[in-house]
């Protein structure tokens, strides 16, 4: 048995399927590690059931509307389980598919726990492997607080294995993971307490959007405690759940409490210390702007080097390292600017590029914004709403476009296309020179004024 290949990838999520098969493409011989099920974070507990779930919201949200458009719908309820069952299927073909996959594009796939036995060697339970090229692509997982009762909450892995859907939930958090959790939860029926530590959530994301959500998700029935510390949880005498915060305050008769306080990286099984690559204090992988570590021949991509934590971010990094290494394109590295990135919020956020306050740190009187605030077609009448609002961040006298920011329905799709244009060094005179789509929410991004 050959045991030593040109590239192994630690972690069989989408950065480390990705360099594996893009180098495999080139002629390498490769092979991914991975101890639980293929595709990581993203379709095992993360993107993929995630949207299918938001879906389902959204569906919610279309029956309520109905009566609006003319319809008579008697609903009888939510089956809450088969729509895990049908989630779970999907899931389970994508894995059918991933065997398939890594055949067809003769990629090894070796189960196991992989740790470092020298700079180019690594044991996996037991078994020694070498290769000219390591990826270390493990990426994360959620992170738990330390407060009494925490074993008493789930984390997002813990969600998307609820047998039953919880009538009264509290989130712990103010990210995305936190805000997409509480809104698809309230928007299926549940009543929901969403408890920030600071004032404002989505903390990383242009001012607007993260105000125009915050009032979206009230306005919703999203009960939002503000500038609140978590000082436990506890199991009352009844079953449920009572959650102890700063300043005397509690959320009593809970049936579950979700932290969603951020990530770590899956690095402390690693033993990172056999090849001497660095870490930083968090236990991110330290890497330059080609993804090498500091060892020669070790790389990292993806969740765990800290950097723009995206699916689509991972694949991109693993595919230009692969190109780089093997198919003959020395200067094929991941920019890490003007990525976009959505929210699967009610209603969902577009985002790429900079936002107002960062363009004026820079440049100051140079910059120019352009907004807007309408209520959508779809919701002219109906009695259930849910406001759009855009802003485009501009520099300098052609006023390029470095910043595109939207909130509201169909936010998630239309950003796709603007980051294309933003990418390419558009203006807005550009924007303004293209004809409208109408009638569109996304045409409003074409002729402001």
């Amino acid at each position: 048995m050959n045991n030593h290949y040109e590239l192994i990838a630690i972690g069989g999520g989408s950065g480390g399927l990705s360099v594996a098969q893009r180098a495999a493409a080139h002629g390498a011989r490769v092979a991914v590690v991975e101890k639980a099920a293929l595709g990581g974070t993203c379709v095992n507990a993360g993107c993929v059931p995630k949207k299918i779930m938001w879906y389902g919201a959204a569906v919610a949200g279309a029956l309520r509307d109905s009566a609006d458009y003319g319809f008579t719908i008697e609903q009888h309820g939510f089956d809450w389980g088969k729509l895990i069952r049908q989630r779970e299927a999907y899931i389970q073909g994508i894995h059918s598919w991933y065997q398939t996959y890594l055949a067809d594009n003769h990629v090894d796939e070796i189960r196991g726990t992989a740790r470092f036995a020298g700079e180019h060697a690594l044991d996996i339970d037991g078994q020694r492997y070498t290769a000219d090229h390591i990826v270390i692509s493990p990426g994360g997982r959620p992170l738990v607080p330390d407060v009494p009762g925490a074993e008493l909450g789930i984390t997002s892995d813990g969600f998307f294995a609820l047998a039953g859907q919880p009538e009264e939930v509290a989130v712990i958090g103010s990210g995305y993971i936190a805000v997409e959790l509480a809104g698809l939860l309230n928007a299926l029926g549940s009543r929901v307490t969403l408890v920030l530590r600071k004032h404002q959530l989505l903390k990383e994301f242009e001012p607007m959007l993260r105000e125009t959500l915050m009032e979206e998700m009230q306005e919703s029935g999203v009960n939002i405690i503000t500038n609140t510390s978590v000082a436990g949880v506890v199991e009352e005498k009844s079953g449920k759940l009572r959650l102890e915060c700063s300043g005397g305050i509690s959320c009593a008769g809970l049936d579950t409490v979700i932290w969603a306080i951020g990530r770590v990286p899956n690095t402390q099984e690693l033993g990172l210390d056999a090849a001497g690559v660095e870490t930083d204090g968090r236990g991110f992988v330290l890497t330059d702007a080609w993804q090498n570590t500091n060892v020669a021949g070790v790389y990292a991509i993806g969740d765990v080097t800290g950097a723009a934590a995206l699916t689509p971010v991972a694949i991109a990094a693993g595919r230009r390292l692969a190109d780089r290494l093997f198919g003959g394109i020395p200067e094929s590295k991941l920019e890490y600017k003007n990525i976009p990135t959505v929210v699967f919020s009610h209603p969902p956020i577009g985002s790429i590029g900079v936002s107002e306050d960062e363009a004026r740190a820079v440049h100051g009187d140079a910059v120019k914004v352009y907004q807007t605030r309408f209520t959508p077609m779809y919701h002219a009448f109906t009695r259930h709403k849910h406001i759009t609002a855009m802003k485009l961040v501009c520099v300098g006298a052609e006023e390029k476009v470095v910043g595109c920011h939207i909130i509201g329905l169909g936010a998630d799709e239309m950003l796709q296309g603007f980051a294309v244009a933003i990418n390419m060094g558009a203006t807005k005179r550009d924007f303004d020179s293209t004809i409208a789509i109408h009638p569109t929410s996304a045409e409003e991004l074409v002729t402001m004024r």
